[in-house]
């Protein structure tokens, strides 16, 4: 593998510490428009009134599972397309991209079958009714129709990450998000066609994208990686590495959701509904704090395959050490921050009348929620680096042992059983996520040694 080389290849194939820094740079870029989007996308509808956001809001569930799919499947390919570039066996690359793909088409052309004739049970049994479940419907019908094309566009930029084409990756997430940010407005308010004008810019934005990549890996052909359909023989053995990784990816997506809900349940049970108030603005801020690491976190899995097909255990270690001192000086100082504008941050959401009861609340919660980001990068990236070598199940464990286990529990103990309130719930979500990242790291560190061992 010494001819025609991509830049990308290069990088991950040189030293590791360059490889994160320069792989995860254009991801954080990415990631950090992908939430502005978010912000904005919610002003939007948010102006059609409660209907909308209710509807919405019900068809978010559906959405992430959809988007879980898509996600952790382009994440199954990048691992793997990252470990044949180490190993030095372009050909299995090549297949590993074209598997995916067809994976991904398999799974869109089976949502949209088995989902869009039942969107009206599937709505009507969780409880919408009327102009709501109309709405729902109308929006859904939209996205879930267009599933191939939500998955496409995500394994065709698992594709440009796995050879360590970060920067065109990241092209292709800016223009998606900026490009729905514009369409927004025209759809819903210009054409008229209010909620389901956002499903139809969603949709949009993604297919532009996805015509996008098209080019480059179809026509321009100038990636590493070369996707000839007609060359296509079935391997099993790649199917397996590509599903090891991308469903318990897939399930980790989920598992956050799911932490999310229960989450809401003890909150409201601790503090009403003005505790949701708190802890849903506070969280829509400390979030951002983790995008950095959403970036990293790309990388590290893109190096760490690259690394560990090439069986060279030293630089898989050093690639995984470094991204984690790199991301947790980065949460320390959004951790400074976040405590610092605490007050400023708050009057964000607390300017009104209505709201400016809960203020001292929100700083409080801010101060204190804000210390569970130091942890995120010993689990989250721990996680990356589990599926950089193919062991999707141990990141599956990490990130579960996370969420749904720890944060539920502390969270449940200090603010219910121990009656500590709201302030035993937000500490009881930092001890729970330091806890796991504890263990995660520990488990990472005992994992990269046995490999070390058995390689040596």
């Amino acid at each position: 593998m010494t001819e025609n080389l991509t830049p990308g290849v290069k990088t991950l194939l040189g030293d590791p510490k360059k490889a994160v820094l320069k792989l995860s740079g254009p991801m954080i870029i990415a990631m950090l428009v992908q939430a502005l989007y978010n912000i904005v996308d919610g002003i939007w509808v948010a102006g059609l009134g409660s209907d909308a956001l209710a509807a919405i809001g019900l068809f978010f569930p559906l959405f992430m599972i959809i988007l879980s799919l898509a996600i952790g499947i382009g994440i199954g390919g990048s691992s793997a397309i990252s470990r044949k570039i180490g190993a030095k066996d372009k050909m299995m690359a090549n297949s590993s991209a074209v598997h995916t793909l067809l994976i991904g088409f398999i799974i869109g052309i089976l949502l949209s079958c088995f989902i869009f004739p039942f969107l009206k049970e599937i709505f009507t049994s969780i409880g919408a009714k009327g102009k709501v479940l109309q709405l729902v419907i109308s929006y859904g019908q939209v996205l879930v129709g267009g599933a191939v094309i939500l998955i496409f566009s995500n394994i065709a930029s698992g594709i440009l990450r796995g050879e360590g084409d970060t920067k065109r990756a990241m092209y292709a997430m800016v223009l998606g998000s900026g490009l729905n940010i514009f369409l927004d407005p025209i759809f819903i308010y210009k054409f008229k066609m209010g909620v389901v004008g956002a499903a139809w810019a969603t949709l949009t934005s993604i297919l532009i994208t996805s015509l996008l990549m098209t080019y480059w890996l179809f026509i321009k052909r100038d990636t590493y990686i070369d996707i000839r359909f007609n060359l296509f023989k079935f391997n099993s053995g790649i199917v397996k590495e590509i599903l090891r990784v991308g469903i318990p990816s897939s399930f980790a997506q989920l598992s956050m959701s799911i932490t999310m809900i229960v989450l809401n349940i003890i909150i409201i049970i601790a503090g009403g509904t003005d505790g949701i108030a708190v802890f849903t603005s506070a969280w829509r801020i400390i979030m951002l704090g983790i995008v950095p690491l959403l970036g990293i976190a790309i990388g590290v899995t893109a190096v760490t395959g690259a690394a560990y097909g090439a069986k060279d255990i030293n630089k898989l270690k050093t690639g995984y050490f470094y991204s984690i001192k790199f991301g947790f000086i980065i949460e320390l100082g959004i951790v400074i921050l976040v405590i610092i504008l605490a007050p400023q941050l708050s009057y964000l959401f607390t300017y009104s009348k209505a709201a400016a009861h809960i203020s001292s609340d929100l700083i409080e919660a801010f101060r204190s929620l804000v210390w569970f980001l130091p942890a995120v990068p010993f689990g989250m990236l721990t996680s990356s680096m589990f599926q950089g070598i193919g062991h999707g199940e141990k990141a599956l464990a990490v990130t579960f042992l996370r969420t749904i286990i720890m944060q539920v529990f502390f969270s449940y103990l200090f603010g219910i059983l121990l009656n500590f309130r709201l302030g035993g719930v937000w500490w009881g979500i930092v001890l729970g996520n330091v806890t796991a990242a504890t263990i995660g790291f520990i488990w990472g560190k005992f994992t990269i040694k046995k490999l070390k061992t058995k390689l040596s």
